[in-house]
């Protein structure tokens, strides 16, 4: 029995456990989920000392205020995130990412918002204690399904840790969150759907990121995307990244949580390696596509997976 929690003063915007996902379930309707930000997510373990699959909690735009009702627990913050350590001597500390501190009773943690971004990551020496759901921490609010009775973080609710018996050392790494010019895509299923200078316009136009964005899509506004065959098809299997683009002409990037099928035309797929960058993307952002081919996007994946090993490694 863990005696260690905090209690969640203010549980902030779409507060979630969250891990690398589940697998092998959209044949019974269930998305992947899992983190939004792989590489923020797999450092912020690493930092605490963790196992690289963990629960975090994964916050969006404000984060959660956080009072530490037991023993001394030691943390980091990844992402591009403004956060503050209220003492209980008074004393206030601005925090950094990618750093740990440590929380003594009765201090306060309070993840005031993300800078720029949408996505920031907690994660706590030992872990959360939180239920797995089919092998997965990962909560899915719209299913109901996950960490926390599929449930986000809840005012006054009590966040349960892991009792440790490690020594608990400080770890920093020095880590910018870089931008791309481009967010690049792989031809869809449907591509050859649209007219040559839709085509021409979706990868030489700025389309912009709405506030109609969340864990299951992002919704973008910019040229209209004219469909020469069928605007609606046959229900096919989706994946995360997925660019569908129904009546209206505005496409819509299937994220995390996206639904497992869908009847709108596929004029492409982001790649591996730029989702990240893509979905801290907030409102407001202008994105360019760039086409890439598959040869491509598999060197460009190698490359971010060994980049974020790198990091990892610098960390130990």
């Amino acid at each position: 029995m863990t005696n260690n929690f905090f209690e969640a003063i203010r549980p902030g915007i779409n507060s979630t456990f969250q891990d690398l996902g589940r697998k092998h379930l959209y044949h019974v309707g269930l998305p992947f989920s899992g983190a939004m930000d792989r590489r923020n997510y797999l450092i912020s373990n690493s930092l605490v000392g963790n196992k690289k699959d963990e629960a975090v909690l994964e916050f969006a735009y404000q984060g959660p205020l956080l009072k530490v009702k037991n023993d001394n627990i030691l943390f980091a913050i990844t992402g591009n995130v403004n956060f503050k350590i209220k003492k209980k001597t008074s004393e206030v500390v601005d925090g950094e990412c990618y750093k740990t501190y440590l929380l003594n009773k009765d201090d306060e943690l309070d993840i005031i918002s993300t800078n720029q971004s949408v996505y920031g990551y907690l994660a706590v020496s030992s872990g959360f204690k939180v239920e797995k759901f089919m092998g997965s921490y990962s909560t899915t609010t719209r299913a109901g399904v996950g960490g926390n009775n599929g449930n986000k973080i809840l005012v006054n609710q009590k966040i349960y840790i892991n009792n440790s018996k490690d020594i608990l050392k400080n770890k920093k790494i020095n880590f910018l969150n870089s931008k791309i010019e481009f967010i690049r895509i792989l031809k869809g299923t449907n591509f050859d759907y649209f007219s040559e200078n839709s085509i021409q316009e979706f990868f030489s136009k700025d389309f912009t990121v709405t506030k109609l964005t969340d864990r299951m899509g992002m919704r973008l506004k910019g040229p209209i995307l004219n469909n020469n065959k069928e605007s609606n098809i046959r229900s096919e299997g989706l994946l995360k990244g997925v660019i569908q683009v129904p009546t209206d002409g505005n496409p819509i990037i299937m994220l995390s949580d996206h639904g497992t099928i869908g009847g709108y035309p596929k004029i492409g797929v982001v790649i591996s390696a730029d989702y990240d960058k893509l979905v801290q993307l907030p409102p407001n952002a202008k994105i360019k596509f760039k086409l890439v081919e598959l040869n491509e996007a598999e060197k460009l994946f190698k490359f971010y997976k060994m980049e974020t090993d790198n990091l990892l490694n610098q960390i130990r």
